[in-house]
């Protein structure tokens, strides 16, 4: 009699136990498409990739003390689109034999590293939530964008639109979105509010739409246009005038 009131007990127990533990984290998915794109990628190849999602919790963390990096090669910066949580320290090695200048003025968090020569790297600190678009004060062609989220679970869609939080606890956010050829105004509009529990959690199609988005010159970081030595035409996005 004792013996099972003991294991009835222990049961009980063990119960009230899991039922006082914190919810297990879970997978976010979900897949983003693109409209009214004039960019051929998208059209032609249905090229999804680049977009950024974000789950803003109620309350706002800590700052990370991430790192990241952002390479300079072939007159590029790779990745073109990357995403780190606010207080991450991103570095930008210059592996071109030729000099670099990374700068941003747009939007976010402004800095300026300066001129540096091949083989080396400077590395910038952003405590800032924002959009930086980060250009070279030497080649025009060169450009990309940093979205700097207050928030630990955040994720970049692939070529087929696909992404993925790994780890979010359950709870409530604020779902966020940045696209480099969408408006402010058509963002705003695709934020909401969404609920993660279980162990998975699917999120519904975002159809993200390219209309009204104008590709913007940019000049460099005096504020001036680029020397005629300089690749004219060029603009931040990569295109033509």
């Amino acid at each position: 009699m004792t013996s099972r009131w003991h294991i009835s007990f222990s049961a009980a127990a063990a119960l009230l136990l899991i039922a006082a533990l914190p919810g297990r984290p879970a997978t976010v998915s979900g897949r983003v498409e693109l409209r009214n794109s004039s960019e051929p990628a998208v059209v032609k190849a249905r090229n999804y990739s680049g977009v950024v999602v974000w789950l803003k919790p109620a309350v706002a963390g800590t700052a990370s003390i991430g790192h990241a990096r952002m390479v300079q090669s072939d007159k590029r910066f790779s990745p073109h689109i990357l995403a780190v949580a606010k207080g991450t320290r991103i570095d930008f090695p210059n592996l071109d034999p030729i000099f670099h200048n990374a700068f941003s003025n747009f939007d976010g968090q402004l800095f300026d590293i300066g001129l540096y020569p091949p083989g080396r790297s400077r590395s910038v600190k952003f405590d800032r939530a924002g959009i930086a678009r980060v250009f070279c004060n030497i080649h025009p062609m060169m450009s990309a964008v940093i979205v700097v989220v207050d928030a630990p679970y955040f994720a970049i869609s692939g070529k087929d639109g696909a992404f993925q939080m790994d780890n979010v606890p359950p709870g409530e956010y604020q779902l966020r979105i940045f696209h480099e050829r969408a408006t402010p105004e058509t963002l705003d509009k695709l934020a909401r509010q969404t609920s993660v529990s279980g162990t998975a959690t699917a999120l519904p199609l975002i159809s993200i739409s390219e209309s009204g988005y104008l590709m913007m010159p940019h000049k460099n970081k005096f504020g001036r246009e680029y020397p005629p030595a300089s690749e004219e035409g060029l603009t931040y996005s990569g295109g033509k005038k």
